[in-house]
C-alpha cells in the first residue's frame, strides 16, 4: 500500500546526481512511491542519458521536452507543462533538488495548486542576485513547506530571512552521491594523505568581483 506519493522535478545534470541518491533512498521505504519527471532543461545525451545511466537512475516517467528559449520563456512553459501533470499525478509532496529554472518552476506550480513543496539543498546563498540561480532557490525556499538543508550555515540563511518552520539540516545528498560512485568506481577514491581533498569550483562570477564580499 503506498501512503505517500512523490513527484520529483529534475532537468539539469546537478539535479540527476541528487535525485539519484533520493530516489535510491525512496525505493528502500515501503509505502512510498515516486513519480520522476524530467522538464528537458538538459536534453544532449551527455548531460542527461549518461546520468540516469551510470547513477542507475530509474527512466523519467515523463518528460517535458522543455529546452530552450530565455529564463523567462522557459520557466514560463515548464511551470504550465508541470501544473498539467500535478493535476494529473496528484502527489502529497512535490520534491524539487537545487536551483535551476526546472526547480523554480516546479516550486510555482505547486505552491498555485497547494500542494507541499520539498526543496533539497535549501537555505544556500551566494548572496549575488545578478545569479538566475539565486533567484531560483531564494524564491523555492520561500514557497516550501519542508526546507531540507544541507549544512547549518544553509539552515541559518534561512533563518536572517525568516523561515524556521520546516527546516531540516539532513547533511549534504552530494556527500551520499560521492560515496555511491566511489563504491561503484574505486577508481575514483583520492588517493591522496588525509588532509588534502578534491574540489571542482565552477560558476560565471569572477574573481574581481568576488574578492569584494568577504565570503
Amino acid at each position: 500500500m503506498v501512503d505517500l506519493r512523490i513527484l520529483t522535478v529534475v532537468g539539469a545534470r546537478p539535479q540527476f546526481v541528487k535525485a539519484a541518491a533520493i530516489s535510491r533512498a525512496i525505493a528502500a521505504r515501503d509505502g512510498i512511491s515516486e513519480i520522476l519527471v524530467h522538464t528537458g532543461q538538459h536534453f544532449d545525451p551527455d548531460m542527461s542519458q549518461v546520468f540516469f545511466d551510470d547513477l542507475g537512475l530509474e527512466p523519467p516517467r515523463i518528460n517535458l521536452g522543455i529546452h530552450d528559449g530565455g529564463h523567462g520563456d522557459m520557466t514560463g512553459r515548464m511551470l504550465a507543462a508541470l501544473e498539467r501533470v500535478i493535476i494529473a499525478e496528484q502527489p502529497d509532496l512535490v520534491l524539487v533538488p537545487g536551483d535551476t529554472n526546472s526547480t523554480l518552476a516546479g516550486a510555482l506550480a505547486a505552491a498555485k495548486l497547494h500542494v507541499p513543496v520539498a526543496h533539497l539543498e535549501a537555505g544556500l546563498r551566494s548572496f549575488n542576485r545578478g545569479m538566475p540561480e539565486e533567484v531560483n532557490r531564494v524564491l523555492t525556499d520561500h514557497l516550501s513547506a519542508l526546507l531540507l538543508c544541507p549544512t547549518e550555515t544553509a539552515v541559518g540563511n534561512l533563518d536572517r530571512e525568516g523561515i524556521v518552520d520546516g527546516v531540516h539540516n539532513i547533511g549534504d545528498v552530494m556527500y551520499d552521491a560521492a560515496l555511491f560512485a566511489a563504491a561503484a568506481s574505486p577508481w575514483l577514491v583520492d588517493p591522496r594523505p588525509p588532509g588534502h581533498c578534491r574540489a571542482l569550483l565552477r560558476g560565471r562570477d569572477d574573481p574581481p568581483r568576488r574578492k569584494h564580499r568577504g565570503s
